[in-house]
């Protein structure tokens, strides 16, 4: 009998593997930009531990490995901004990243008050549209990302969850 992945708040433990994870998962996204400088990428491993320790951060664990990963804060307007979503590329395509956001989405609502929720994703970065579309996200605008993408900004208020992935 296999392994079942579980979603769990991140622990200061887990640092490294996420550190690891999103620089292994980013580089698709770095390949479909030819821009291997996007934020993920030069992302420190101190950086990340500052994250964890005061964002809202889930993880996916398959036993004891960091397969996937999502980070949250709220922002001074109520928005919950989330960001570095990411599952392992041999994980992809079996309802992770949806699991991922729907957890930090229910942690940014109930425990610090978000009342919509924010994500930014590459204008060629189908995948990672149809999955936030599919869970209720709508586009609300575009703007530049400091590595010179053009990010699509999508929205949604706060008690919409989708039912499925």
């Amino acid at each position: 009998m296999g392994m079942s992945v579980t979603i769990s708040v991140a622990t200061e433990q887990d640092a490294e593997q996420i550190f690891r994870l999103q620089y292994l998962c980013f580089q698709s996204e770095a390949a479909l930009y030819g821009n291997y400088r996007i934020d993920p990428l030069v992302q420190s491993l101190d950086s990340v531990r500052r994250e964890v320790a005061s964002d809202c951060v889930f993880v996916a664990r398959l036993g004891e490995e960091v397969v996937g990963s999502v980070r949250g804060s709220v922002t001074e307007d109520g928005a919950a901004a989330i960001g570095k979503l990411c599952v392992h590329p041999r994980l992809q395509g079996h309802g992770i990243g949806a699991r991922l956001l729907r957890a930090a989405e229910g942690a940014l609502e109930a425990e610090r008050g978000a009342k919509r929720f924010r994500l930014f994703t590459g204008h060629r970065s189908e995948g990672n549209l149809r999955l936030y579309r599919r869970v209720g996200y709508e586009t609300v605008g575009t703007s530049q990302g400091a590595d010179g993408v053009t990010m699509i900004v999508l929205e949604k208020p706060a008690g919409t969850y989708a039912t499925t992935a």
